[in-house]
């Protein structure tokens, strides 16, 4: 395999990772129009003054995504031309290839993130750009995978349905998170683990989507605790280790009315929650050594 792409494909999956807690940083800080409604300019300009934080705050947003824009475009690029190269050999039939699903959603997330821009940020919007980062975050972590010596090609779900499993529900309960704060719903249950020392809510709309959104969140954990205890695999274990730190940051948001450095830890995490059981739902074995 070609190690100088390997190692571009996981530079752009960790620029993506990046993209993802800078955009949960931007919506904490209610940086989402600091560069006003323009877009891709930055108040007129394309380095702006930085005359205040939330300008500060999304330009560099939107340096980032600059950044996984450059590499995912590149990487792409590359691997289009190491497979016509390699035509014939069979060397460059599967691996790779999801490079181009991940230009696909690229596209998408960029015409998104200037419809959100330009709609003034609309939660819709906002939900569904998140979700397509978190599917391009995906991607990238697959074409690292396949490009990765002794890893298995694609998406193995059959062989792993547990972990796909997972996957999905970590994958829901992020996107019910997103829904969640962009609703303003985050203070909307008081204490933890209940909500407002309730298990059957009764209240407004905001407090059924906060509720909604932590019974989905203990469900995700209840899977993920029996699938560890199932199992006792250290994939599984890494995976409820992860999950288990986001709760610990979630009670203690809840608890002290959302402080805004936790609030970004439970961005950081939850988008490390799903890399890494993404990663576990690719290659069952994390720790196993390339063959």
């Amino acid at each position: 395999m070609n190690r100088p792409l390997t190692r571009l494909a996981w530079a752009a999956a960790l620029a993506t990772y990046l993209l993802i807690v800078l955009g949960g940083i931007v919506r904490i800080t209610g940086s989402g129009l600091g560069c006003g409604d323009e877009w891709p300019v930055c108040h007129g300009r394309l380095i702006p003054s930085f005359a205040d934080l939330p300008t500060l705050i999304e330009w560099s947003h939107r340096l980032v995504a600059a950044i996984v824009s450059t590499l995912v475009v590149t990487l792409t690029g590359l691997v289009w031309w190491t497979r016509k190269q390699g035509m014939g050999s069979g060397e460059w039939s599967r691996p790779g290839r999801e490079s181009f699903v991940a230009l696909g959603l690229l596209i998408v997330q960029v015409l998104l993130g200037a419809v959100t821009v330009r709609l003034h940020l609309p939660p819709w919007t906002v939900v569904l750009h998140l979700g397509t980062a978190m599917l391009l975050f995906a991607t990238l972590i697959a074409t690292a995978n396949q490009l990765t010596p002794g890893a298995s090609p694609g998406f193995p779900v059959s062989a792993n349905p547990p972990a796909a499993g997972a996957a999905l529900l970590v994958f829901l309960t992020v996107l019910a998170g997103a829904l969640t704060a962009n609703l303003g719903a985050a203070t909307a249950c008081v204490g933890f683990p209940l909500c407002n020392g309730q298990w059957i809510v009764t209240g407004n709309y905001l407090q059924y989507v906060q509720w909604a959104h932590r019974l989905l969140a203990y469900t995700t954990f209840a899977y993920l605790f029996a699938w560890a205890l199932a199992t006792r695999g250290r994939a599984a274990l890494l995976v409820l280790g992860v999950a288990t730190l986001q709760i610990v940051i979630a009670a203690a948001m809840v608890t002290h009315a959302v402080p805004p450095m936790l609030a970004a830890a439970h961005v950081a995490v939850g988008a490390a929650l799903w890399g890494t059981v993404v990663s576990v739902t690719l290659r069952p074995d994390p720790f196993r050594s390339p063959s």
